[in-house]
């Protein structure tokens, strides 16, 4: 009997290492702001520089910019396409978006003034853009961070009277756009 239980032990000793994984590369991320009465939530998978810093953003690096063809079109971030849900009628940049879901794509090609395009289709993953699915895009205001961005992060601000600012930054850039709730 005591083999018994020493093997069971040992068998779900076994299976519980067997089932740890290891944390995801790119881990899932979330920013959400009530902005005007509405929430406002961006859902992406946050990358990492790793030791990449000014490797990243170039023409031949990680993400392709003018130089290299590769992705002038990013998913601004990892994994899955990056997702918008507004729960009200809103403005971002001067680009009038309906409430709903939508995709986030970056257009990258010049790496000092980047274009927010808010796609239709979602559901995306990697870097499948269809640009025939484009709501629409606007150009976001570019700055580079205090200190280097290890990991990617979205954030939203809500700067009062229905007004925010969505922020992306990374490695050494940072690029806002405006939002503003219609009322």
């Amino acid at each position: 009997m005591k083999p018994l239980i020493i093997c069971a032990g040992l068998l779900f000793a076994a299976t519980a290492l067997i089932a740890q994984k290891a944390p995801p590369k790119s881990p899932p991320a979330k920013a959400t702001a009530t902005i005007g009465g509405h929430e406002i939530t961006v859902t992406y998978s946050s990358p990492g520089v790793k030791g990449r810093e000014g490797k990243i953003f170039t023409a031949d690096g990680l993400i392709k910019t003018s130089g290299g063809s590769q992705y002038p079109i990013w998913r601004g971030g990892a994994n899955a396409a990056t997702t918008l849900h507004a729960d009200g009628d809103l403005m971002i940049g001067d680009l009038s978006i309906p409430k709903g879901d939508y995709t986030l794509f970056v257009d990258i090609s010049n790496p000092d003034q980047w274009t927010l395009l808010v796609n239709k289709k979602t559901g995306e993953w990697g870097l499948a853009h269809d640009g025939s699915q484009d709501l629409g895009k606007t150009k976001m205001t570019m700055s580079k961070p205090a200190t280097m961005v290890e990991n990617l992060v979205y954030t939203l601000e809500d700067d009062g009277g229905g007004k925010g600012t969505l922020t992306l930054a990374w490695e050494d850039h940072s690029a806002s756009v405006p939002i503003t709730l219609h009322k």
